[in-house]
């Protein structure tokens, strides 16, 4: 378990490379008993962005997730929420989101804080090992992925894992249309 291939990409058990993951994210996994059923798979950092990434692997847009975070606040309370979704959509903020947070709007949190906030590097943040009291919303379609390619709190590596599995991550919650079709271009 925690062996997958796609495109150009082969990865190892997550257990065996805890220093290509952040802290946070190596600690979720493991009191989530999911380091073994995990891959990880070491990358240039300089394509670690979604686009480079699939350009660069020769993979399908389908299979790579994005993981975006948002705020909003309701009676001056600060909401904060991380959306995954498929590379082939985009988080429905000024909608589904704003609605899940239940807030009058909500935008995307400022790189630095978002950074602070979550241990991990700019992107390579996950929804494996976000704060405790942050909401996790993962798109339906990527819970629907046999293999999905996510961030893993670090810009060096990706984490390779069957979408249905981040369903099993403490505080997530798979959301049917979180995201929206991304318009063709």
């Amino acid at each position: 378990m925690g062996v997958f291939t796609l495109g150009g990409l082969t990865t190892v058990p997550a257990a065996t490379r805890p220093d290509l993951l952040s802290g946070p994210t190596a600690s979720a996994l493991a009191d989530a008993g999911l380091l073994a059923e995990v891959g990880v798979v070491e990358i240039d950092p300089d394509v670690s962005d979604t686009a480079a990434t699939k350009e660069r692997f020769g993979l399908d847009a389908g299979t790579l997730a994005n993981c975006v975070v948002v705020a909003g606040k309701r009676e001056g309370v600060e909401r904060i929420a991380a959306c995954v979704v498929l590379a082939t959509t985009r988080a429905d903020i000024n909608s589904a989101v704003k609605r899940l947070l239940d807030v009058r709007k909500c935008s995307f949190l400022p790189m630095d804080r978002a950074v602070e906030l979550t241990g991990m590097e700019y992107g390579g943040i996950t929804p494996i090992g976000l704060p405790e009291d942050w909401r996790v919303f993962v798109d339906s379609r990527v819970a629907a992925t046999d293999v999905v390619i996510i961030g893993s709190g670090v810009r060096r590596s990706k984490l390779l894992l069957p979408g249905a599995l981040l369903g099993q991550v403490p505080g997530v919650r798979i959301v049917d249309d979180l995201a929206m079709d991304a318009p063709a271009g």
